[in-house]
Protein backbone atom coordinates (compact mmCIF):
# COMPACT_ATOMS: atom_id res chain seq x y z
CA UNK A 1 0.00 0.00 0.00
CA UNK A 2 1.02 3.28 -0.74
CA UNK A 3 0.96 5.38 2.49
CA UNK A 4 0.27 8.28 0.66
CA UNK A 5 -3.14 7.26 1.08
CA UNK A 6 -3.60 4.86 -2.48
CA UNK A 7 -4.66 1.66 -1.85
CA UNK A 8 -3.95 -0.35 -5.09
CA UNK A 9 -5.84 -3.60 -4.24
CA UNK A 10 -8.87 -4.53 -2.28
CA UNK A 11 -7.19 -5.31 1.06
CA UNK A 12 -3.74 -4.51 2.11
CA UNK A 13 -2.29 -5.76 4.89
CA UNK A 14 0.30 -4.79 7.75
CA UNK A 15 1.99 -7.17 10.52
CA UNK A 16 4.24 -5.78 13.31
CA UNK A 17 5.36 -6.85 16.67
CA UNK A 18 5.52 -4.22 19.79
CA UNK A 19 6.54 -4.19 22.91
CA UNK A 20 4.53 -3.31 26.15
CA UNK A 21 3.40 0.24 26.66
CA UNK A 22 4.71 1.48 23.27
CA UNK A 23 2.24 3.70 21.79
CA UNK A 24 1.28 4.42 17.64
CA UNK A 25 0.40 8.13 18.28
CA UNK A 26 -2.65 9.62 16.67
CA UNK A 27 -3.37 9.42 13.06
CA UNK A 28 -5.39 8.59 10.33
CA UNK A 29 -5.96 6.46 7.36
CA UNK A 30 -8.10 6.70 4.21
CA UNK A 31 -9.25 3.04 3.84
CA UNK A 32 -11.14 0.97 6.65
CA UNK A 33 -8.87 -0.78 8.78
CA UNK A 34 -9.79 -3.44 10.68
CA UNK A 35 -6.90 -4.36 13.68
CA UNK A 36 -5.82 -7.33 15.35
CA UNK A 37 -4.02 -8.87 18.14
CA UNK A 38 -3.36 -12.71 18.08
CA UNK A 39 -1.16 -12.17 20.88
CA UNK A 40 -1.87 -9.11 23.50
CA UNK A 41 -4.24 -6.14 24.44
CA UNK A 42 -4.27 -2.79 22.46
CA UNK A 43 -6.16 0.40 23.81
CA UNK A 44 -7.57 2.37 21.06
CA UNK A 45 -8.54 5.89 21.58
CA UNK A 46 -10.32 8.21 19.52
CA UNK A 47 -11.97 11.80 20.13
CA UNK A 48 -15.25 8.91 20.96
CA UNK A 49 -13.91 7.09 23.22
CA UNK A 50 -11.69 3.91 24.26
CA UNK A 51 -12.04 0.69 22.97
CA UNK A 52 -9.63 -2.38 24.63
CA UNK A 53 -9.25 -5.08 22.57
CA UNK A 54 -8.14 -8.37 23.98
CA UNK A 55 -6.85 -11.72 21.84
CA UNK A 56 -9.18 -12.96 19.52
CA UNK A 57 -10.88 -9.91 18.93
CA UNK A 58 -10.55 -6.88 16.44
CA UNK A 59 -11.42 -3.54 16.58
CA UNK A 60 -13.07 -2.04 13.23
CA UNK A 61 -11.61 1.31 12.38
CA UNK A 62 -13.65 3.50 9.58
CA UNK A 63 -11.89 5.94 7.17
CA UNK A 64 -10.93 9.15 8.55
CA UNK A 65 -11.06 8.36 11.92
CA UNK A 66 -8.20 9.81 13.94
CA UNK A 67 -6.73 7.58 16.34
CA UNK A 68 -4.18 6.59 18.86
CA UNK A 69 -2.87 2.83 19.68
CA UNK A 70 -1.39 2.02 23.09
CA UNK A 71 -0.39 -1.84 23.69
CA UNK A 72 -0.52 -3.81 26.76
CA UNK A 73 1.74 -6.50 27.07
CA UNK A 74 3.95 -7.67 24.23
CA UNK A 75 1.50 -7.26 20.89
CA UNK A 76 1.91 -9.05 17.94
CA UNK A 77 -0.47 -6.59 15.41
CA UNK A 78 -1.89 -7.85 12.36
CA UNK A 79 -4.05 -4.98 10.24
CA UNK A 80 -5.70 -5.37 7.42
CA UNK A 81 -6.86 -1.97 5.34
CA UNK A 82 -9.90 -2.24 2.93
CA UNK A 83 -11.24 0.03 -0.09
CA UNK A 84 -14.24 1.71 1.61
CA UNK A 85 -16.74 0.66 -1.23
CA UNK A 86 -15.25 -2.91 -0.34
CA UNK A 87 -17.17 -2.59 3.24
CA UNK A 88 -19.43 0.57 3.00
CA UNK A 89 -22.14 -1.75 4.65
CA UNK A 90 -20.26 -1.99 8.02
CA UNK A 91 -20.80 1.49 10.71
CA UNK A 92 -19.29 4.61 10.03
CA UNK A 93 -18.39 4.24 13.65
CA UNK A 94 -15.57 2.18 15.69
CA UNK A 95 -16.60 -1.51 17.47
CA UNK A 96 -14.59 -4.12 18.60
CA UNK A 97 -15.78 -7.52 17.46
CA UNK A 98 -15.42 -11.20 17.98
CA UNK A 99 -12.89 -13.11 15.60
CA UNK A 100 -14.02 -16.61 15.02
CA UNK A 101 -11.29 -19.39 14.39
CA UNK A 102 -12.07 -18.85 10.14
CA UNK A 103 -11.77 -14.65 10.38
CA UNK A 104 -8.87 -15.37 12.92
CA UNK A 105 -7.02 -17.41 9.78
CA UNK A 106 -8.26 -15.09 7.18
CA UNK A 107 -6.47 -12.37 8.58
CA UNK A 108 -3.45 -13.80 9.39
CA UNK A 109 -3.32 -15.61 5.70
CA UNK A 110 -4.19 -12.34 4.14
CA UNK A 111 -1.16 -10.85 6.33
CA UNK A 112 0.88 -13.01 4.20
CA UNK A 113 0.33 -10.67 0.88
CA UNK A 114 1.47 -7.05 0.95
CA UNK A 115 -1.84 -7.00 -1.30
CA UNK A 116 -4.74 -8.91 -2.13
CA UNK A 117 -7.16 -8.40 -5.49
CA UNK A 118 -9.55 -9.28 -6.72
CA UNK A 119 -8.20 -9.52 -9.99
CA UNK A 120 -6.50 -12.86 -9.48
CA UNK A 121 -9.48 -15.64 -8.59
CA UNK A 122 -7.75 -17.44 -5.69
CA UNK A 123 -7.14 -13.76 -4.23
CA UNK A 124 -10.93 -13.14 -4.43
CA UNK A 125 -12.22 -15.77 -3.27
CA UNK A 126 -10.37 -14.88 0.15
CA UNK A 127 -11.12 -11.57 0.17
CA UNK A 128 -15.14 -11.97 -0.29
CA UNK A 129 -14.84 -14.31 2.35
CA UNK A 130 -13.28 -12.16 4.92
CA UNK A 131 -15.77 -9.33 3.48
CA UNK A 132 -18.74 -12.06 4.71
CA UNK A 133 -17.38 -12.68 7.80
CA UNK A 134 -17.05 -9.20 8.58
CA UNK A 135 -20.76 -8.44 7.68
CA UNK A 136 -21.76 -10.95 10.03
CA UNK A 137 -19.68 -9.68 12.87
CA UNK A 138 -21.11 -9.11 16.44
CA UNK A 139 -20.03 -6.14 18.22
CA UNK A 140 -18.76 -7.11 21.59
CA UNK A 141 -19.07 -3.98 24.55
CA UNK A 142 -15.50 -3.69 24.81
CA UNK A 143 -15.87 0.30 24.50
CA UNK A 144 -15.95 3.29 26.90
CA UNK A 145 -17.97 6.31 24.79
CA UNK A 146 -16.71 9.87 25.70
CA UNK A 147 -19.43 12.34 26.70
CA UNK A 148 -18.84 15.77 24.75
CA UNK A 149 -19.78 18.19 27.72
CA UNK A 150 -17.27 20.23 29.28
CA UNK A 151 -18.24 19.07 33.10
CA UNK A 152 -19.02 15.33 32.50
CA UNK A 153 -15.34 15.42 30.21
CA UNK A 154 -13.54 16.73 33.46
CA UNK A 155 -14.80 13.58 35.58
CA UNK A 156 -13.83 11.89 32.54
CA UNK A 157 -10.51 13.00 32.88
CA UNK A 158 -10.20 12.45 36.62
CA UNK A 159 -11.12 9.03 36.40
CA UNK A 160 -9.36 8.07 33.25
CA UNK A 161 -5.97 9.36 35.10
CA UNK A 162 -7.06 7.26 38.32
CA UNK A 163 -9.64 4.64 37.37
CA UNK A 164 -9.65 2.69 40.93
CA UNK A 165 -10.49 6.89 42.23
CA UNK A 166 -13.31 5.81 45.41
CA UNK A 167 -14.95 9.34 45.37
CA UNK A 168 -18.97 9.11 44.95
CA UNK A 169 -20.47 10.79 42.07
CA UNK A 170 -21.39 13.90 44.47
CA UNK A 171 -17.87 14.59 45.01
CA UNK A 172 -16.86 14.56 41.47
CA UNK A 173 -19.77 16.68 40.52
CA UNK A 174 -18.30 19.04 43.61
CA UNK A 175 -15.09 19.12 41.54
CA UNK A 176 -16.68 19.56 37.98
CA UNK A 177 -18.58 22.39 38.87
CA UNK A 178 -22.30 20.62 38.11
CA UNK A 179 -25.29 18.80 40.06
CA UNK A 180 -25.44 15.08 40.10
CA UNK A 181 -28.50 15.55 38.42
CA UNK A 182 -26.81 16.92 35.06
CA UNK A 183 -23.92 14.69 35.10
CA UNK A 184 -26.06 11.50 35.31
CA UNK A 185 -28.32 13.05 33.07
CA UNK A 186 -25.17 14.30 30.64
CA UNK A 187 -23.67 10.69 30.56
CA UNK A 188 -27.33 8.59 29.60
CA UNK A 189 -27.61 11.08 26.47
CA UNK A 190 -24.47 10.99 25.42
CA UNK A 191 -22.80 7.99 26.01
CA UNK A 192 -26.39 6.01 26.71
CA UNK A 193 -24.58 4.80 29.43
CA UNK A 194 -25.91 5.45 33.34
CA UNK A 195 -22.65 6.91 35.16
CA UNK A 196 -22.24 4.04 37.04
CA UNK A 197 -22.48 1.82 34.38
CA UNK A 198 -20.08 3.70 32.32
CA UNK A 199 -17.26 3.61 35.67
CA UNK A 200 -17.82 0.10 36.16
CA UNK A 201 -16.98 -0.17 32.37
CA UNK A 202 -13.51 1.82 33.28
CA UNK A 203 -12.63 -0.37 36.01
CA UNK A 204 -13.25 -3.75 34.00
CA UNK A 205 -11.51 -1.95 30.55
CA UNK A 206 -8.24 -0.66 32.98
CA UNK A 207 -7.65 -4.15 34.53
CA UNK A 208 -8.11 -5.70 31.73
CA UNK A 209 -5.31 -3.90 30.36
CA UNK A 210 -3.18 -4.95 33.76
CA UNK A 211 -3.64 -8.26 33.27
CA UNK A 212 -1.90 -7.97 29.83
CA UNK A 213 0.70 -5.80 31.50
CA UNK A 214 1.48 -9.08 33.43
CA UNK A 215 0.10 -7.89 36.59
CA UNK A 216 -1.82 -10.79 38.90
CA UNK A 217 -5.73 -10.70 39.36
CA UNK A 218 -5.73 -9.38 42.82
CA UNK A 219 -3.75 -6.71 41.97
CA UNK A 220 -5.49 -5.24 38.92
CA UNK A 221 -8.58 -5.71 40.74
CA UNK A 222 -7.73 -3.23 43.67
CA UNK A 223 -6.04 -1.29 41.34
CA UNK A 224 -9.22 -0.90 38.92
CA UNK A 225 -11.08 0.19 42.47
CA UNK A 226 -12.89 -3.12 42.83
CA UNK A 227 -13.92 -3.65 46.73
CA UNK A 228 -12.82 -7.49 45.97
CA UNK A 229 -10.99 -10.52 43.41
CA UNK A 230 -14.39 -12.27 43.16
CA UNK A 231 -16.34 -9.32 42.46
CA UNK A 232 -13.73 -8.56 39.47
CA UNK A 233 -14.12 -12.28 38.79
CA UNK A 234 -17.78 -12.11 38.73
CA UNK A 235 -17.79 -8.74 36.12
CA UNK A 236 -15.30 -10.21 33.92
CA UNK A 237 -16.98 -13.55 33.39
CA UNK A 238 -20.20 -11.92 32.71
CA UNK A 239 -18.20 -9.57 29.84
CA UNK A 240 -15.71 -12.24 28.42
CA UNK A 241 -17.40 -15.14 29.12
CA UNK A 242 -14.68 -16.94 31.51
CA UNK A 243 -12.43 -16.05 34.48
CA UNK A 244 -9.46 -13.94 33.87
CA UNK A 245 -6.66 -16.76 34.66
CA UNK A 246 -8.69 -18.51 31.92
CA UNK A 247 -8.88 -15.93 29.06
CA UNK A 248 -4.90 -15.05 29.26
CA UNK A 249 -4.09 -18.79 29.98
CA UNK A 250 -5.43 -20.21 26.71
CA UNK A 251 -4.48 -17.04 24.57
CA UNK A 252 -8.12 -15.33 25.11
CA UNK A 253 -10.46 -18.10 23.88
CA UNK A 254 -13.03 -17.51 26.43
CA UNK A 255 -16.42 -19.71 25.81
CA UNK A 256 -17.96 -16.73 24.34
CA UNK A 257 -15.31 -16.85 21.60
CA UNK A 258 -16.09 -20.50 20.83
CA UNK A 259 -19.83 -20.07 21.06
CA UNK A 260 -19.73 -17.20 18.39
CA UNK A 261 -17.10 -18.89 16.12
Amino acid sequence: MDRKGVLLAEIASVSHDFQDRDVIPEHFHPEHQLVFASVGVMTVRTRQGIWVVPPLRAVWIPAQTPHSIMMSGAVSMRTLYFLPALLARLPRKCFVLNVSALLRELILHACGFPKLSKKLRNQKAVIEIIVNQLQAAHAVPLQLPHPTDPRALKIVQALLDDPGEQKTLERLCNDCGASKRTIERLFLLETKMTFGRWRQQLRLLHALRQLASGEKVMAAALDAGYSSTSAFISMFRKQLGTTPTRYFGNGGTGSRVASSS
